[in-house]
């Protein structure tokens, strides 16, 4: 039997808010060598192009454009090699966001588990209901059937009380809903730090080595200053000294 550690991670991008999250995590699931399964909502491609202004398509182009992007004028974070591209894009997979002939659509095939993220309220409303009407929502089902780990990252504010109930019955259901709302006791010092704060704590629940933040009563020389080619962490930036 695989171990969970060396299993595909399954990452949906739907229409909420938040795209520079996804761009994040996929380079980081890249630094760590994680295979990768993409589903992007025509909505999530959307908001992609208007939040990063990246001209995307949720195609295999897609995958490239995120991999390859930076925050502007963000000179702590460090872009990925031309080789760290190539050999993710070689393990990683991009499906229509129509197609149920996919592997994540069975639960037949084994992954490390699956993020949504960003989610949009109306994904979170077909989890619930077991709607199954695109990938991404037939992709959660199955994860959530096979009790296999689904982690929900929503980010709209404020909520009405249907979207509260809907998180409350994915949790009952055993997802994990991560909002995006960052903490600041790790010393923020830009929006890269808000930014990393919320991915990391999404790297962590799949067991997804990386440096991206200080964590609690970690001394400051022990933050985010792993040596780029060192093969156990994601070295994805460097704090100015």
């Amino acid at each position: 039997m695989n171990r969970s550690t060396d299993l595909p991670l399954v990452v949906a991008i739907t229409g909420a808010s938040g795209a520079v999250y996804s761009a994040r995590l996929l380079q980081c699931a890249a630094r760590a060598r994680v295979p990768t399964h993409i589903v992007v909502s025509p909505s999530g491609a959307e908001v992609i192009r208007q939040e990063l202004r990246l001209p995307i398509s949720p195609t295999d182009r897609c995958i490239d454009a995120l991999i390859r992007y930076t925050w502007p004028g963000e000179k702590r974070w460090i872009p990925l090699t031309e080789e760290e591209i190539q050999d993710y894009k070689a393990v990683c997979q991009i499906h229509n966001h129509g197609d149920y002939l996919t592997p994540i659509a069975s639960g037949s095939f084994l992954t490390r588990g699956m993020v949504v993220c960003p989610c949009s309220g109306s994904t979170l409303s077909g989890i619930v209901h077991a709607a199954s009407n695109n990938l991404v929502v037939r992709a959660a089902d199955v994860h959530l059937k096979e009790h296999r780990k689904l982690l929900l990252v929503p980010r709209e504010t404020p909520l009405s009380v249907f979207q509260l109930e809907n998180m409350h019955r994915a949790a009952q259901a055993g997802a994990i809903v991560l909002p995006a709302s960052p903490g600041w006791y790790h010393g923020v010092e830009s929006l890269l730090d808000i930014i990393d704060f919320v991915v990391a704590r999404i790297l962590d629940h799949f067991d997804i080595p990386h440096k991206l933040m200080r964590r609690w009563g970690e001394p400051p020389d022990q933050s985010v200053s792993a040596k780029p080619d060192s093969p156990t962490s994601v070295h994805l930036l460097e704090r100015a000294p």
